[in-house]
């Protein structure tokens, strides 16, 4: 057990003792003028702090970053903080405001596409470690375009593609911009994705028209979905994608006719089963030249050929090639031909000729497939656009702009 016990010692010793510790004691004095002294206490007097640490500078970085100029429209503005805690930002465009939230990782993300051609106001508040709030202002301009351009699908030059639809095992993507555009950089934007996965290369008809195509004739069930990711994108000459665009088509069936010049028979496929023979008359060769002074062949054109069309009734007439003077004995009009199948542009179709009694025997056309009024209305009726009708043994060639004559290219010397 500690006692506690009072101490008698000198007075100039005892408050030197006392100074020395920094401490004060309890005295009394005694009848003899002696002091007595007890056991020292703490001195209450106030002992020297330390100072607060000083408050670090809240540091607001914005992207694109105040003053940028020809930013991208689809560049999220993003806002970060360090030293200090996100409170508040404000994106606008004159009365235009950009939406946006606060991300898991305490920065703030726009949700939202930016326009063209303007400037954006960022107003940021954030507060430091004392709670003080700090509030900043950034501006940065978006890219101005000289052209905007869009992007549509066609199924071919004569009609627009339909989402959704069912297309023959021939039918290319096909991509048509309203103007000219740097080819490789239209190329990146546009992402195609089919089941099953098939590789494929694109071939520009000309610089506003692109096609893709696989190696072989999409197989029964295929579906094809594709992206053009347009909006923001620099197409070359200040040319820029005014917004994205998508479209999606499926195969239900693989359909392949075969179309012979030499046995004047043309056989239909059906995912490679033989489902209907019909007997035919082609072209009958040799040919006249154009009022324009252009030749034109009676041949029809060999190789595959995609169906683009299909009319009830179509007026065929030989001024349609350029053979418009009645005196030219090779000159022709023919009203309400029945159930025509368009394969070239040109001007070949699968259609009912009921006049020619040659079916099956000789090539007596001016370049069509001639069939009976029955087996031309099974045409008609079974076959849609993008299917195949591949001509075998003509000598002369379809070429690849008349009509969609990709196919009759071969993959490795297709496109790029």
């Amino acid at each position: 057990m500690i006692q506690r016990r009072k101490v008698i010692i000198g007075t100039l010793g005892v408050a030197a003792a006392a100074t020395a510790a920094g401490c004060s004691s309890k005295e009394k004095t005694t009848n003899n003028g002696t002091t007595l002294w007890t056991e020292p206490v703490a001195n209450n007097e106030a002992q020297p702090t330390t100072p607060p640490a000083p408050v670090a500078p809240v540091k607001v970085t914005v992207t694109p970053e105040g003053g940028a100029t020809g930013v991208s429209p689809v560049k999220p503005i993003v806002v970060t903080v360090a030293d200090g805690t996100l409170q508040s930002v404000t994106v606008t465009a004159g009365k235009e405001k950009i939406s946006g939230s606060v991300q898991s990782d305490g920065t703030w993300r726009s949700s939202e596409d930016l326009d063209y051609a303007k400037t954006y106001k960022v107003v940021t508040k954030a507060t430091d470690s004392a709670g003080t709030t700090h509030e900043e202002t950034a501006s940065f301009s978006t890219v101005k375009p000289a052209h905007l351009v869009r992007a549509t699908f066609q199924a071919n030059a004569m009609s627009s593609l339909k989402t959704g639809k069912a297309y023959g095992a021939g039918q290319p993507v096909i991509v048509a911009f309203n103007r000219a555009v740097d080819k490789k950089a239209a190329e990146r934007a546009i992402e195609i994705r089919t089941s099953p996965s098939v590789e494929g290369k694109f071939y520009w008809a000309n610089d506003k028209t692109v096609h893709w195509r696989p190696a072989k004739y999409w197989t029964r069930g295929t579906t094809v979905k594709v992206n053009v990711n347009l909006r923001g994108v620099n197409l070359g000459k200040g040319v820029y994608g005014e917004k994205d665009a998508s479209t999606h088509f499926r195969v239900d069936r693989q359909l392949i006719a075969i179309s012979d010049n030499r046995t004047h028979m043309t056989k239909v496929y059906i995912d490679g089963k033989l489902v209907r023979t019909m007997k035919s008359s082609l072209g009958r060769g040799g040919g006249t030249t154009g009022a324009n002074g252009q030749k034109i062949s009676f041949w029809t054109a060999g190789g595959p050929h995609v169906v683009l069309s299909k009319e009830r009734t179509h007026t065929m007439s030989s001024a349609s090639y350029g053979v418009n003077d009645p005196s030219n004995p090779n000159y022709y009009v023919s009203d309400n031909v029945e159930y025509c199948t368009r394969i070239t542009y040109s001007g070949e179709f699968l259609h009912a000729a009921p006049w020619n009694g040659s079916l099956g025997r000789a090539n007596l056309s001016h370049g069509c497939i001639n069939l009976s009024t029955a087996d031309a209305k099974w045409v008609y009726e079974n076959f849609i656009l993008g299917d195949i009708v591949d001509v075998k043994n003509s000598p002369r060639e379809l070429t690849i702009w008349n009509g969609l004559g990709d196919w009759t290219v071969p993959f490795d010397k297709y496109g790029r």
